[in-house]
Order: C-alpha cells, then sequence, then structure tokens
C-alpha cells in the first residue's frame, strides 16, 4: 500500500472507530504509523476493555443442561392431560415399572415397581421398599396434569359472526378452562390435541384414541390497529366469548358461491342423539384423517388448543426454560424424575 493511502485510511479510522483501531494497532508492524504513544494508549484500551468484557458462557449452568432439555421434550410430548400420562408411562415402561390393573391376582412384592391409570389423565406410580413393613408408612409427591388452556366446547360449531352475518371465516367454539392469562394467547400458532372417541365397528365398542396436531391450524388475531381506538389498544380488553374463538378456515369460498362444506359431510345424525349436527365439520373431518377413520365413526372428543411453538432454553447462559404449560408440567416431570431416580 501506498504511505498515502495508509495515512488517509488511518485518519479516518482514528475519526470514526475506535475498535477499528485497535484491532489494526494489535501488530507493531502499525506502531510507527500511529506514533509510539497512541499505540500505546490503544494497548491499554484493549486491555481495559478485555478487563470489562462479559465473563465466559462456560459455567456452572451446563451441568443442568441435560436435565433442561429432558423436561423442555417432556413438556412438548404433553399439550394435554391424555399425553402427560402417555409420556410418563412411557418412561416408567422403560424403567421396568409394571402396571397394575383392577383385576391382577398378583400380590405386590417387596422391591415391586407399579403404577396404574384412570381415565387416561391420571397416573398414580409406585415402589414397594424391599425391606418395608406394614405401618412404617411411606412418601408421596402429587403434581395436577391439566393446565389452563381453551378446551374446544362440546358443541364446536360457530360458523357466523356476533351480528349473525357471514363472518368471511370459519370460527371453533372454545371455552376458557382454569386461571389462564387469555391475553398471551392472541397472535400465537395453535394446534389441537386430546383424545378422540370412535366407534369400533369390529368389535361394536367404543374405544378412545388420542391426537395430537401440532400445527398451525388455529390463530386468535388482534384487531389490526386501525380499526381500534387509541383507548381499546391501550386497555387491550377482550371478550372472552367473543373474542378468543379462533380462526380454523376461511370462509370466502362458500360466500362466493352459497355452498358450505357442511352440506357435503355425511348426515350421521340419526344414531348420536344430534352430536354431529352440532360439530364443525372441517374439524371432524381433520380428525379423521389424522386417526385413520370415517368421521361417522367419531362419536365424540375432548379436545384442548395449545401453541406449537416448542419450548427453548433461554438466557445468555441458557439458565431459563421458556415454555408453555410450566403450570404444573414442570412438577409433573420433577416428580417422575425424583421417583425414578430414587429407585
Amino acid at each position: 500500500l501506498s504511505s498515502q493511502f495508509t495515512n488517509n485510511f488511518l485518519n479516518t479510522m482514528r475519526q470514526r472507530s475506535v475498535i477499528v483501531l485497535a484491532s489494526i494497532a494489535s501488530t507493531s508492524a502499525w506502531a510507527p504509523a500511529f506514533g509510539t504513544s497512541r499505540y500505546v494508549g490503544i494497548n491499554r484500551a484493549m486491555a481495559s476493555l478485555k478487563a470489562a468484557a462479559m465473563p465466559p458462557l462456560t459455567t456452572h449452568f451446563e451441568q443442568h443442561l441435560p436435565l433442561a432439555r429432558d423436561a423442555m421434550k417432556f413438556i412438548d410430548d404433553s399439550p394435554d392431560p391424555f399425553h402427560v400420562v402417555q409420556t410418563a408411562r412411557r418412561a416408567l415402561d422403560e424403567f421396568g415399572f409394571k402396571e397394575w390393573k383392577d383385576d391382577d391376582d398378583d400380590a405386590l412384592e417387596p422391591g415391586g415397581m407399579y403404577y396404574f391409570t384412570r381415565n387416561k389423565s391420571t397416573l398414580v406410580a409406585f415402589c414397594v421398599g424391599k425391606n418395608y413393613q406394614p405401618g412404617k408408612g411411606f412418601k408421596i409427591i402429587g403434581s395436577h396434569t391439566d393446565s389452563p388452556n381453551l378446551k374446544v366446547k362440546p358443541r364446536s360449531k360457530r360458523t357466523t359472526s356476533k351480528l349473525g352475518g357471514p363472518s368471511g371465516v370459519i370460527q371453533l367454539g372454545v371455552e376458557c378452562y382454569g386461571g389462564g392469562l387469555w391475553h398471551t394467547w392472541f397472535d400465537r400458532d395453535l394446534g389441537v390435541s386430546g383424545r378422540v372417541f370412535v366407534n369400533d365397528e369390529s368389535t361394536g365398542k367404543i374405544r378412545q384414541e388420542l391426537v395430537k396436531i401440532d400445527h398451525a391450524i388455529l390463530r386468535i388475531p388482534n384487531l389490526a390497529i386501525h380499526l381500534q381506538t387509541a383507548k381499546e389498544r391501550e386497555s387491550f380488553s377482550y371478550n372472552k366469548e367473543d373474542h378468543l374463538s379462533p380462526i380454523l378456515a376461511s370462509a370466502v369460498k362458500d360466500s362466493l358461491t352459497g355452498s358450505s362444506e357442511e352440506k357435503e359431510t355425511p348426515d350421521n345424525t340419526s344414531g348420536d342423539n344430534g352430536w354431529s349436527k352440532h360439530q364443525e365439520p372441517l374439524l371432524v373431518q381433520m380428525l379423521a384423517t389424522k386417526l385413520g377413520v370415517m368421521t361417522e365413526n367419531i362419536v365424540d372428543f375432548e379436545l384442548n388448543l395449545f401453541d406449537v411453538q416448542p419450548a427453548s432454553l433461554g438466557g445468555v447462559r441458557s439458565e431459563f426454560i421458556h415454555s408453555a404449560r410450566l403450570d404444573n408440567l414442570a412438577s409433573c416431570f420433577l416428580s417422575l424424575k425424583g421417583l425414578l431416580e430414587h429407585v
């Protein structure tokens, strides 16, 4: 490089960027261009910056990351109480626990590990101590498997707006379950999970199937900013019945053609006490496709909405878990983890 170009470049950098000067002056070859006193000053400034820099991110938090990731997977696999029990059962089976049923004739043995379930939403797991004697007592820990959420109503169909005219979209009827922070449900990608009751024609019995649709089929959008007053934006007030009904699909085609996919759904109300006529046909069709059954064989369901965004580590040192349903799946996970590590 020519000396003239070098001097021009250095003069520009002196005025605009101390950091660039410091990096350029890190080799002694540039010292004459800066002058000895300036070169020494820059080195001192660099030493000061290094002393004040953020501590290395390799900290004692790293030893807890495997536990945190296990917790995140547990939460992601458990969007509702039925999946919580299924996830816990899978872990217990892998660890060697035996499912204990009411009609089992086998006696509980010292050193045995057992579990049983109720309604597919409750699980009890226990271990019998090898030296256990009646009257010595036992320790117990409990955690509830449900979390505040938006549940699909028993009558899920809601295809018109509050004013009774076409809304332009197909919405799903939902209700609030538990003491949720409902304002946080707006503008989230929502899926559906739970259990579906299916009429098994081969046996003539009703069986339960778990379902988890973990892509964004539903959304509760905020109203556009120019459709609200400043006071409404400031207060963010909402009506649970009118404003929390998620959008499932567009109804524009039906509005333009006068047709409806509901009419194309087979009429199967004769044997289900009119249950199906109160259900959103698109929801039933989606469930049937997911489970590989006919729509007319679905006789009931118990479903809730959940945020499809998976859990993640947060904080500059990954010291936080960001996730939905921390109340109370964090306790469920640690209860299960504690039991497995104890035995």
